[in-house]
């Protein structure tokens, strides 16, 4: 069972990061609603692998699987962690609303992208680079704060 846990958690990871480079790809000063439509389907896709990593890494952490639970409960780094991960989550917010709100309409009709929906996914993905050198640092024990 662990295994699956954390090959699921690994997979998440992945389809993560790469519905947010999807989405930093994709986003320009102004697109289409059908281009906005696509960003929001990607973004769905995001929060579900965000929703899958949490669901599985609160597993890992909690059901006691490899580590005990107080090797991350005590670990300054890991609670960094999360906290970034946490932080992306709270981020995201307003992109997704934003895609889920302006992909409504005629599809060839040009939407400005607000420069904060830009800027939270480049937070995001900055956020998102620290998280595996966290992960790293908390794996070999290494506490930063």
């Amino acid at each position: 069972m662990e295994i699956l846990l954390r090959y699921l958690h690994f997979v998440s990871v992945f389809a993560l990061a790469g519905t947010l480079f999807a989405e930093f790809f994709l986003i320009e000063k102004s697109l289409n609603r059908k281009q906005i439509q696509v960003l929001g389907k990607i973004d769905g896709l995001y929060g579900i692998s965000a929703l899958t990593l949490l669901a599985v890494g609160l597993t890992l952490w909690l059901g006691g699987y490899g580590k005990p639970t107080e090797f991350y409960s005590q670990n300054p780094t890991f609670h960094l962690k999360l906290g970034l991960f946490i932080a992306i989550g709270l981020i995201s917010i307003y992109p997704t609303v934003f895609f889920i709100k302006q992909g409504k309409g005629l599809p060839d009709q040009i939407v400005n992208i607000p420069k904060l929906v830009r800027w939270s996914i480049y937070t995001e993905l900055i956020l998102l680079i620290i998280i595996p050198i966290l992960a790293c640092l908390m794996a070999k024990g290494i506490r930063i704060l």
